[in-house]
């Protein structure tokens, strides 16, 4: 049986009508080789990052949920604003400079790693300085308690190593050099703010002791990937004036502008719920510091799936940038389509242990943190489906950033306009369902714009395969469910679907290699 996208890979080519005998035709193995490859490095930074996530747990043991509730809300803050510093620089700058190397122009792709990184640093700590006097001057105001403002002021500093590092990691990626993400986020960051947490704690700064951790992790960070793309440039020649600073700043901050909205909007909605929360603290039955806690832990949790893009996204935007700026749509769109599918054999499974053992995997925070266990099943799901569409933002954002603009604006609306209505009605799990809402509303439009406005035919035997061996799988994780109480059917149910599933995607994976392009 061959593959469905293997199949359109193969008929892009022919329609082409490049003749069998002719090397282009071996762009297409080439390419898949190219995005394996750079997937793989990924794959590794992704799962090094993850390691970031025993910070999370060392806050929750030695300080408790209501700790980490704060360090969450101080964080949400923070990494809104830390896009209005970056300016969508970091995006913009993949792009530009994976053009300049298809051009073979490597000067200019140093010029624009300089200017990219001087502006995005010097925003950032303007910014931060910014928001540290209006959040002290405003927190009374807002009704936030001293703690609150204190933590969220400390986190503010962390801005410009974020900056540093998040301009620094995407120069790397628009040079196809994906495996320094693993040195920079994903061993320094986690290593250096446990380490630096822990040395707050020995020596009494117990109640902003993560804040200051997270400072000192994320400028480790950024040094270290400051460092590592910078040796991409060390055999460049000197300039001789060749690039116009003045053109190249103004094309990058032109193409970075709808960019920087739309990263602002997306961000503001992933940590919409966070802040809500915090605002509903004692005012809400169910809300309280605890409470928001255990919803931080759930987020944090969640958030791994969304962290499975940064194994397909950051070697697709330079992919598919090449393959648009050539005119080459139909290649990037079937490119599109198996990467679509790749995501959801990795997507489905985790999603199925979340809802299926979510109470289970939420106890290695601490018993307490059970409870978030019903909250993590919706969460799961809305953060699959955010991780699932964002190969469709990948793909608009290096063809016509503004719509993607437009999708935030209108999920943003949604978010917001669900969050304040579901929170003071449903306490923590209105925040969960508002995030569901807001992320399906996102799914419908990203869909609708390649199809209506790219024509990129994504058809259902393209994500078949995952989705039908998901179904079968859940019949008997149900089965479990319904039979056993307690932990054991938590974990036998989800056992079971990851036995079934596994072999659906072995026989997927047998099948299609008897296909040869």
């Amino acid at each position: 049986m061959s593959d469905p996208t293997s199949e359109r890979l193969k008929a892009v080519r022919t329609t082409a009508s490049i003749p069998p005998a002719d090397d282009s035709l071996l762009r297409v193995d080439e390419t898949g080789v190219e995005l394996k490859r750079g997937m793989f490095f990924n794959a590794i930074a992704m799962l090094a990052s993850n390691f970031r996530g025993l910070f999370n747990l060392l806050v929750a043991w030695l300080l408790g949920p209501a700790a980490l509730g704060m360090f969450s809300i101080a964080w949400a803050v923070t990494d809104i604003l830390s896009k209005v510093g970056i300016f969508g620089l970091d995006n913009a700058i993949t792009t530009f400079i994976a053009r300049s190397e298809a051009a073979g122009d490597r000067e200019r792709s140093r010029t624009l790693f300089r200017l990219a990184g001087a502006l995005a640093l010097a925003q950032s700590a303007v910014i931060a300085v910014a928001s540290i006097f209006a959040i002290r001057l405003l927190g009374g105001r807002l009704r936030l308690q001293p703690e609150m403002v204190s933590a969220i002021a400390i986190v503010l500093c962390a801005m410009p190593g974020v900056a540093l590092y998040r301009i620094s990691i995407a120069v790397s990626q628009g040079m196809k050099v994906m495996q320094h993400d693993i040195y920079s986020r994903g061993i320094t960051e986690p290593i250096v703010t446990a380490l630096a947490f822990l040395i707050a704690l020995a020596i009494g700064f117990k109640t902003f002791g993560p804040e200051l951790a997270l400072i000192v992790g994320t400028a480790a960070s950024g040094v270290v990937a400051f460092t590592l793309a910078s040796k991409l440039f060390r055999h460049v020649p000197v300039g001789r004036g060749a690039v116009s600073l003045r053109s190249e700043l103004r094309q990058l901050l032109n193409y970075a502008a709808p960019i920087s909205a739309h990263q602002l909007l997306t961000t503001f909605i992933a940590q919409l719920d966070l802040i809500i929360l915090g605002c509903f603290i004692g005012r809400t039955p169910g809300v309280t510091l605890v409470t928001v806690g255990i919803y931080g832990a759930v987020v944090g949790t969640a958030n791994g799936l969304r962290k499975i893009t940064q194994v397909f996204n950051p070697i697709f935007a330079p992919v598919a940038a090449g393959m648009t700026a050539a005119g080459d749509h139909e290649l990037a769109a079937a490119t599109y389509a198996r990467l679509s599918q790749w995501l959801l054999w990795v997507l489905l499974p985790l999603v199925a242990m979340m809802t299926l053992a979510g109470p289970t995997i939420l106890m290695i925070y601490g018993p307490a943190f059970r409870e978030g266990g019903a909250w993590l099943g919706i969460v799961a799901v809305a953060y699959a489906i955010s991780a699932f569409v964002s190969l469709g933002e990948t793909a608009i954002m290096v063809q016509r950033p503004r719509l993607n603009l437009l999708h935030s604006l209108i999920t943003g609306a949604v978010a917001f306009g669900g969050n304040l209505w579901l929170i003071p009605r449903l306490g923590v799990m209105g925040a969960a369902v508002g995030i569901f809402l807001a992320y399906a509303v996102q799914a419908v439009l990203r869909y609708a714009t390649l199809r209506l406005v790219f024509r990129w035919k994504q058809s259902w035997n393209d994500i078949s395969p995952p989705v039908v061996a998901a179904i079968i799988a859940f019949v008997p994780a149900i089965v479990c469910r319904v039979l056993l109480d307690g932990i054991a059917a938590q974990l036998t149910s989800a056992v079971a679907f990851l036995a079934v599933f596994g072999l659906g995607w072995w026989r997927h994976h047998v099948q299609s290699r008897t296909y040869r392009p």
